[in-house]
């Protein structure tokens, strides 16, 4: 495992962190709380030091499982990332789809209030990282939320500020970065082989504000692995069944036909550690976070940081 630090002012962080949206148990099809656990338990034991989650993520339930991974093993040097800005403290109980109805909410007193619920699923102090939660452009030119952030850092309730960066928005909420740099510690982004918008104006302005890194989707909700093809189904508790339909799922297989030489120039390698390969080699981003509910898929994205970045030369060009 390698690691780096999460820019000039953030912590040290394993080079692939462990992405803890599936363990949730909602929206990634069926999960299995024990084994959930065992792949938290494999990453730390690979060397994994960087975990990043959100309050809305199960409705709290992965905060949860990550607390009681750490009571079993003590926290150590890992750091853990958190989310807040979706409320869905306040949703209808009557829907169970697991896809709603849960509302942004940036007002300050809320976000506040969310920072210190999801201290206490983490069974902890203090949290390493807060970011919010990708508001839109809109919510994200407020001043409560950066306000809530400032607070919360000189309350000692977390230790840095981030924010994650909405899908799709990459280039449109690039001045965030030039307005809030001195609150600013990291942000997260979407990033892989497939979607490379934030190398236009994200990434740049990142490396002048020596902001770190933390690249979200790295492996396209499991495309870039090479499981999927187009007849992939997904069932209905699953937000791929959405995020890839049938179209969007052609349209992006398309495109990575075009990648095949460069896949097939590793063959040592699977396709997922090659994909993560590539989230790492940009001089602007530090951590990958793949999400993995088995040991198994642990493992396999661990060995993308053992094999470290690519030389920038041997990247393909971007689409």
């Amino acid at each position: 495992m390698q690691y780096t630090q999460l820019g000039k002012k953030g912590p040290i962080v394993s080079t692939i962190g462990f992405g803890a949206w599936a363990i949730g148990g909602v929206n990634w099809g069926p999960t299995d709380d024990e084994v959930s656990k065992k792949a938290l338990h494999q990453a730390l034991d690979l060397g994994v030091t960087f975990i990043d989650t959100a309050d809305v993520y199960g409705n709290g339930h992965s905060e949860k499982l990550i607390a009681e991974v750490f009571k079993e093993r003590g926290k150590g040097d890992v750091i853990v990332a958190t989310k807040m800005g979706n409320d869905f403290y306040h949703a209808d109980e009557s829907d169970d789809t697991g896809f709603g109805p849960i509302r942004a909410n940036y007002d300050l007193k809320y976000l506040i209030w969310a920072a210190e619920q999801s201290l206490k699923r983490l069974r902890l102090e203090t949290i390493d990282i807060m970011q919010l939660h990708s508001p839109t452009t809109e919510l994200a030119q407020r001043d409560e939320p950066w306000e809530a952030l400032l607070r919360l850092k000189e309350q000692g309730k977390i230790l840095h500020a981030g924010i994650s960066i909405i899908s799709f928005a990459e280039t449109e909420q690039a001045f965030l970065l030039d307005e809030h740099h001195d609150l600013l510690d990291c942000i997260q982004v979407r990033y892989n082989l497939l979607e490379r918008e934030a190398e236009k104006e994200l990434f740049p302005k990142a490396q002048e504000h020596g902001i770190g890194v933390i690249v979200r989707i790295p492996i396209l909700f499991g495309l870039l692995t090479g499981k999927f093809n187009r007849q992939s189904q997904f069932g209905e508790d699953d937000h791929r069944r959405h995020t890839l339909s049938p179209e969007k799922l052609g349209e992006y297989l398309d495109k990575l036909d075009d990648l095949k030489p460069f896949y097939d120039r590793y063959p040592d390698q699977t396709m997922t550690q090659t994909s993560l390969r590539f989230c790492i080699s940009h001089p602007a981003c530090h951590t990958a976070i793949p999400g993995a509910k088995t040991p198994k898929q642990v493992r396999e994205n661990c060995a993308a940081s053992d094999l470290g970045p690519f030389p920038l030369e041997e990247i393909p060009e971007g689409q």
